[in-house]
């Protein structure tokens, strides 16, 4: 199991980070790469055109302000894409989310929330869990401990009162 992680711009990274410490801890392959819709149009093509030959099952694209990339990579590749659209200076990040979220007919792209690395994470995790079984597993014990976690923190607030 091989995720291909693109961003926008090297900026992205302290976001992107989050999302690949989940794919790391879950034993997912990642290759990350700086790439540009509208610097570099024709390496994000290529990339997209070749990502299935490479190997990858599923590609996140993790990009800012005009926020094109994740579109530019779905609309060459027919490997599921999932956009993370990342707070820029402008717009608190509205403009990426618009810019990724409205896609044309035909041409999906699953999004997450601003700098929602972690669930741009885990819901590759549930794509590729369809396939790996194993992935599915460790999402059943993940959501254990998450309301475990919970559990501990309500405890502690009614302990404080």
């Amino acid at each position: 199991m091989k995720i291909a992680v693109i961003m926008g711009s090297d900026s992205d990274f302290p976001i992107v980070e989050k999302g690949l410490k989940i794919l790391h801890d879950f034993g997912v392959e990642t290759e990350v790469r700086v790439i540009s819709a509208h610097r570099t149009p024709f390496k994000a093509i290529e990339f997209a055109n070749n990502a299935e030959d490479m190997g990858f099952e599923l590609i996140i694209g993790a990009a800012g302000k005009a926020a094109h990339l994740p579109g530019i990579l779905a609309g060459v590749s027919v490997l599921p894409v999932i956009g993370l659209p990342i707070k820029s200076s402008t717009m608190d990040g509205l403009d990426s989310l618009l810019s990724i979220v409205q896609m044309p007919k035909g041409i999906p792209v699953a999004t997450v929330a601003i700098n929602g690395a972690e669930n741009a994470a885990l819901l590759a995790i549930q794509i590729l869990s369809v396939k790996y079984e194993e992935l599915r597993d460790k999402l059943k014990q993940y959501r254990v401990e998450m309301a475990e976690e919970v559990e501990k923190k309500d405890k502690a607030v009614q302990e404080r009162l």
